[in-house]
C-alpha cells in the first residue's frame, strides 16, 4: 500500500496545531468564557492550558514513536485491544469532524451582523442564534471549500494553512492592542466587587463549556499528521507543546482586552446577561475602530477557514487509520495513486460534517457537545501511554519523557475534572456517543466470527464502568456543576481525584501485547530504520 508522502517540516506541523487552535474559538472563545465566569475567565484559559499540557505530553511520546496518518484513532488498540480502541477512535473522530462545520458556522455567524447598508440581508441569515436557510446554504459553501482546498494534495494544504496561520496570529495581535489603547475600563475586572462574580466554580465550568477545550484540543492535529512529518521524533513534540503555549499567550491578552473593552454599562445586571452575535466585531463598532471592524469580519472567515481546512485533512487520516484498524470498509483505507490522499475517507467526512450543520445550527451549542465528547479519547493517552511502557518496553522511543509516571496519572485526573466541570445533563450526552458507534464496533467482530472478542473486551472494560461512574459522579456531584449536591462542592472533586486514579491503575494494568501491537511495532521498526539512515548519511557527507 502507497505511503503517505512526508513533506511536512516543523514549521509546517506547528502551524497546523497553530491553526487548529486558533480557529473560531478565538472569535467566540472570551466573549462565551466571560460570560459563565466573568474576569475570572482569564484564569479559565490558563488551568485549560495546563489541563490540556498535561494530556498533550502523552500524545506527544506516542506521536513521536508511532508517526502515522490517524495516529490518536490508534493507539489504544496497540495497547489495550479493539474495544478500547473503538470507544476512544469513535468518540475522538466524532469530536473532531464535528469542528468542519462549526467552524463554517462561526463564520456565518460573525457575518449575520455586517453593518453596512448593501450587507442588510446578511441579518436574516441567523435567528435566535442558529443559521436560517440562508445561512446553511452559504456554510455548506464553506465546507465544500475547505474540503476541495484538501482533495489534491497535502502539498497545497500545508502552504495553505501556513500562510493562512501567520494572519490568524496577526489579527488577534492587532485587536489586543486596539482595544486595549481605545478603550480599557480597568474598573470592570472588579465592578461586581469580585474579580469573580460568578464563584470560582464557574471558572471551572468555563475551562469545560466556554469552548477552551474545544479551542486547545487543535494539538491534535500535529500528531494526526504524522504520517507527513519529515521528522516526527523532533516536529512532533515541538509543535504541539509550541503551538499550546502561543495560543495561550494569544488567548489570555484576548480575554483581557475583552474585559477591558466592555462598556461597564453592558454588564450592569451581570456578565451572563453579555449578548453578541459578533463579539469582537461588535466591541470594535462601539468603540469607533471602524479599520479593524473590517479586519474582524474578514477574519471571521479566515480563521475558521484556516481551522475548517486543517481539520477536513487531520479527520481524513482519522478515518485512514481507523479504517486500518478494521473498523470500517477498506475503501476508506486507499489512497490517492498520484496524490498520497484518502479521498474515499474525505468523502465520508463531508457527509458527516452536512449532517452535524443541519443538527447543530449554532455555535455555542456545539462548541459545548465537542468538548465533552472529546474528553473520551483525552483519558486513553496517558494509559496508553503508561501500558506501551510495561508490554512494549523495546520500543524505540525517539521522546522519552521523565517524570511521565507523575504525569500520567495527573493528566487522567485533569481530564476527569474537566469532564465534570462541564455540568450536568451535558456530561451524560457522553453515554449517547458510545451508544451510537457499538453496533459497528459488533458488526465487525461478528465478521470476524468475535476472534479475539473476550480479551478485547476485558482490555476496555475499564472505560465503560468509568464513564458510567462518571456519570453518576456527575449527577449526585455539587450543585454547582448541575448536580443533586449529595456531593458537596470541593468534596467532589476530591472523590473524582481517588476514583480516578483507581481507575487509572486498573486501566493500565488492563493493558496487553494486542493483536494490533505487531502493526505498532512496525512502524516504530520503520522510524528507527529511516532514522539510523539519516544519522549514518549525515556521517558519511562529514
Amino acid at each position: 500500500m502507497k505511503n503517505l508522502q512526508r513533506r511536512m517540516g516543523t514549521f509546517s506541523l506547528t502551524m497546523v496545531g497553530l491553526g487548529s487552535i486558533i480557529g473560531s474559538g478565538w472569535l467566540f472563545g472570551a466573549w462565551r468564557a466571560a460570560q459563565i465566569a466573568g474576569p475570572a475567565a482569564i484564569f479559565s484559559w490558563i488551568i485549560g492550558m495546563i489541563v490540556i499540557s498535561f494530556i498533550a505530553l502523552s500524545y506527544s511520546e506516542l506521536g513521536a514513536m508511532f508517526p502515522e496518518a490517524g495516529g490518536m484513532v490508534r493507539y489504544t488498540q496497540y495497547s489495550h485491544g479493539s474495544f478500547a480502541g473503538f470507544l476512544a477512535a469513535w468518540a475522538n473522530w466524532i469530536a473532531i469532524v464535528s469542528v468542519i462545520p462549526v467552524e463554517a458556522v462561526a463564520s456565518v455567524q460573525y457575518m449575520s451582523s455586517w453593518p453596512w447598508k448593501w450587507a442588510q440581508w446578511t441579518h436574516s441569515l441567523v435567528a435566535n442564534g442558529s443559521l436560517t436557510g440562508r445561512g446553511l446554504a452559504i456554510a455548506s459553501v464553506l465546507i465544500i471549500i475547505y474540503f476541495f482546498l484538501n482533495y489534491w494534495t497535502v502539498s497545497l494544504f500545508s502552504k495553505a494553512n501556513s500562510l493562512i496561520t501567520v494572519f490568524k496570529i496577526i489579527i488577534p495581535g492587532l485587536t489586543i492592542g486596539s482595544l486595549l489603547f481605545a478603550g480599557f475600563h480597568a474598573a470592570n475586572f472588579t465592578s461586581a466587587g469580585s474579580i469573580a462574580p460568578n464563584g470560582w466554580a464557574s471558572v471551572l465550568t468555563a475551562v469545560a463549556t466556554s469552548g477552551i477545550v474545544f479551542a486547545f484540543n487543535g494539538f491534535q492535529s500535529p500528531i494526526n499528521m504524522a504520517g507527513e512529518a519529515k521528522n516526527p521524533a523532533r516536529s512532533i513534540p515541538f509543535a504541539v507543546l509550541g503551538s499550546l503555549l502561543i495560543a495561550t499567550v494569544i488567548y489570555v491578552f484576548l480575554q483581557i482586552a475583552f474585559i477591558g473593552a466592555v462598556n461597564p454599562s453592558m454588564i450592569a445586571s451581570g456578565w451572563h446577561h453579555l449578548n453578541f452575535n459578533s463579539p469582537f466585531a461588535d466591541l470594535a463598532l462601539s468603540l469607533g475602530i471602524n479599520w479593524l471592524v473590517i479586519l474582524l469580519y474578514s477574519d471571521a472567515f479566515i480563521s475558521p477557514s484556516g481551522t475548517g481546512i486543517t481539520y477536513t485533512a487531520t479527520t481524513a487520516r482519522m478515518i485512514y487509520g481507523m479504517e486500518q484498524n478494521k473498523y470500517l470498509p477498506s475503501i476508506f483505507g486507499k489512497l490517492h495513486p498520484i496524490y498520497g490522499i484518502p479521498r474515499q475517507a474525505m468523502f465520508l467526512n463531508l457527509g458527516v460534517a452536512f449532517l452535524f450543520l443541519f443538527l447543530f445550527r449554532g455555535w455555542g451549542v456545539l462548541a459545548e457537545v465537542i468538548s465533552v465528547a472529546t474528553l473520551i479519547s483525552y483519558i486513553t493517552g496517558p494509559v496508553t501511554v503508561m501500558s506501551l511502557r510495561r508490554t512494549g518496553a523495546n520500543l524505540y522511543r525517539p521522546l522519552r519523557l521523565k517524570g511521565l509516571n507523575v504525569i500520567s496519572p495527573l493528566g487522567f485526573i485533569f481530564a476527569s475534572l474537566v469532564m465534570y466541570w462541564a455540568k450536568w445533563p451535558l456530561t451524560g450526552e457522553v453515554l449517547l456517543i458510545i451508544i451510537i458507534g457499538l453496533p459497528i464496533y459488533f458488526y465487525y467482530q461478528a465478521k470476524v466470527k468475535w476472534k479475539g472478542f473476550r480479551q478485547n473486551f476485558m482490555g476496555g472494560l475499564w472505560m465503560v464502568f468509568y464513564l458510567l461512574s462518571m456519570m453518576i459522579v456527575s449527577y449526585i456531584g455539587s450543585e454547582k456543576f448541575g448536580g443533586r449536591n449529595i456531593l458537596p462542592f470541593g468534596w467532589d472533586m476530591v472523590f473524582i481525584a481517588f476514583m480516578s486514579l483507581l481507575f487509572y491503575s486498573w486501566a493500565v494494568k488492563s493493558g496487553f501485547k494486542t493483536d494490533y501491537f505487531e502493526q505498532g511495532q512496525k512502524v516504530n521498526d520503520d522510524l528507527r530504520s529511516r532514522e539510523n539512515s539519516t544519522s549514518s548519511d549525515k556521517r558519511n557527507a562529514i
